[in-house]
């Protein structure tokens, strides 16, 4: 399959015989970290790409390349010696059993293996496949790395809250609220020192490749993303209030370019009733307690349930959720949203930027990563409510839930924020931006 899409785009090309059009293409790689809620966005961005004339390559390990596939993009596998076949699902799957600061710890242990593949393997396979520029996701400072080395164009892609340096507003992967004042600064600047502790062995194999290959020395992170262009995938209404963000960057909004579904979803199940929907994303999923609570906290509620929970649980689960839950493996997310009236989520940022650009309100209740983080965004916003995993409760989740399907002001914001996703751009604003960026003197 993942040499059937190359062949694919190449028989395309052939086809055309356009040859004004293949002296404006540019071969674009992308850069990102090995999970889908980083994929996905920059997926529809290739796409968007690809539909302008260009080509799109996604250099990583071998177990993303049908994934990469699906998203209609060229794979180039790298990265065999240290990231065999078969590696990513198990590292995924111990992942999803993990929450707090253990699934951070795991995590970052899991990125610095990937920018050591990246810094190793990336530069020559670049060179091979003649590729003119770059796409990096801003959690992967290796691509920045190799792009300088190699001279070549590049743009910063923010695919998770972004991460740039900004005494007003908290680190992304803290649960603090925004503040100002001298306080609320002080905490936030001993956070980012924190968090850039917690980082040192990716900022040391990055710093010592550099140094290796001539480069200068990064004096911050904000030092690898690119000077060109940096693209946020989040409307700046749904930000905290930055102050310190270059001219260079732009928020667009969610990117999304649809294609065909292949999700086979029930749609006759759905009985009238207002939609709630329930996901707790890819790497989070396996938590039978907290799709329990969910069904729990709809029971007696005039709403339909539909729990989504990517694989995570079994036949013999999905039997024991109490109610009437309607429960699928996966979901056509983006579809099912235009219908739902609130979505109970882990805060994972994809989910909560679909439910926001369909004026749903959300429920959010984060378990690692930046999700706090995003949680504290939806608080701020307006647009939903947010309860802590550790008092995560069925009575707690129902009174929540309540809230933002009887209350104006949660809907009404949720409808606000969706204007500005609609003005945003999206990903054909973010694609004009990446040309204009990256465009051959």
């Amino acid at each position: 399959m993942r040499q059937g899409c190359r062949l694919k785009a190449v028989r395309r090309r052939a086809l055309t015989g356009d040859s004004s059009r293949e002296e404006r293409m540019t071969h674009f790689a992308i850069v990102i970290p090995p999970v889908p809620g980083h994929l996905h966005p920059t997926g529809a961005l290739g796409r968007e790409l690809v539909a302008r004339g260009h080509r799109v390559s996604c250099f990583h390990m071998a177990d993303l390349g049908d994934a990469v596939c699906r998203e209609g993009l060229e794979f180039v596998p790298i990265g065999a010696a240290d990231h065999p076949a078969g590696a990513l699902p198990a590292s995924l799957a111990r992942l999803a059993r993990l929450d707090g600061t253990a699934a951070l710890r795991f995590t970052i242990d899991a990125v610095a293996k990937t920018t050591s593949m990246f810094l190793r393997d990336l530069a020559p396979a670049i060179e091979r496949a003649g590729i003119d520029a770059l796409i990096v996701d801003q959690m992967e400072p290796a691509g920045g790395a190799v792009a300088e080395h190699l001279g070549l164009p590049f743009v910063t892609m923010c695919n998770a809250l972004a991460i740039n340096t900004d005494l007003a507003v908290p680190p992304p992967f803290t649960s603090w609220a925004y503040r100002e004042g001298a306080l609320p600064r002080l905490r936030n600047s001993v956070g980012y020192a924190a968090s850039r502790w917690v980082l040192r062995s990716v900022a040391r194999q990055v710093g010592a490749w550099r140094a290796r290959h001539g480069l200068p020395p990064l004096a911050s992170p904000d030092d690898s993303f690119s000077r060109r262009a940096q693209i946020c995938q989040m409307p700046r209404s749904f930000d905290f209030p930055r102050r310190a963000l270059p001219p260079n960057f732009h928020y667009v909004g969610p990117l999304r370019r649809p294609q065909p579904s292949a999700v086979d979803f029930p749609w006759h199940l759905l009985d009238g009733r207002p939609i709630v929907y329930a996901s707790l994303g890819t790497l989070q999923n396996r938590r039978f307690d907290v799709f329990r609570c969910f069904a729990e906290a709809c029971q007696g509620l005039e709403v339909q349930l539909v729990l989504s929970h990517g694989g995570g649980l079994s036949a013999d689960e999905v039997a024991r959720l109490p109610g009437n839950p309607l429960v699928v493996g996966y979901a056509p997310q983006w579809e099912l949203l235009a219908r739902a009236r609130a979505t109970i989520t882990h805060a994972g940022l994809n989910t909560v930027l679909d439910s926001l650009a369909h004026g749903v309100p959300v429920v959010a209740i984060p378990i690692t990563y930046e999700q706090p983080a995003i949680a504290r965004r939806v608080v701020h916003a307006g647009c939903g409510e947010a309860i802590g995993f550790r008092a995560l409760s069925a009575a707690g989740v129902r009174n929540a839930l309540q809230r933002v399907l009887g209350d104006t002001g949660p809907r009404d914001a949720a409808r606000r924020i969706a204007d500005d996703i609609a003005q945003a751009g999206g990903v054909a604003r973010a694609a004009v931006l990446v040309e204009q960026a990256t465009a051959r003197a």
